[in-house]
């Protein structure tokens, strides 16, 4: 667990948001922030009004590394 304080809404509001060059521009993709020490925030870029979701960066490195290894994939169709 971190040591530093959750961000509040109003930190989040000056954060500098990443996303993957997928989206091409058109939106329909999720955008993170590893702006503060200890955390990592993620907004949808289509709902802009949804507060993002801040996970410590414990949990964001666990699920990076799940995404990696093809763990979270939809089943494919029999």
């Amino acid at each position: 667990m971190t040591s530093m304080p959750r961000p509040s809404i109003g930190d989040l509001q000056s954060a500098h948001w990443y996303k993957a060059t997928a989206s091409g521009g058109e939106g329909g993709c999720l955008e993170v922030s590893h702006d503060f020490p200890g955390w990592v925030a993620i907004r949808d870029n289509e709902d802009p009004d949804n507060p993002p979701f801040v996970v410590t960066a414990h949990v964001w490195r666990c699920f990076m590394d799940g995404a990696h290894k093809g763990e979270f994939d939809a089943p494919v169709a029999p």
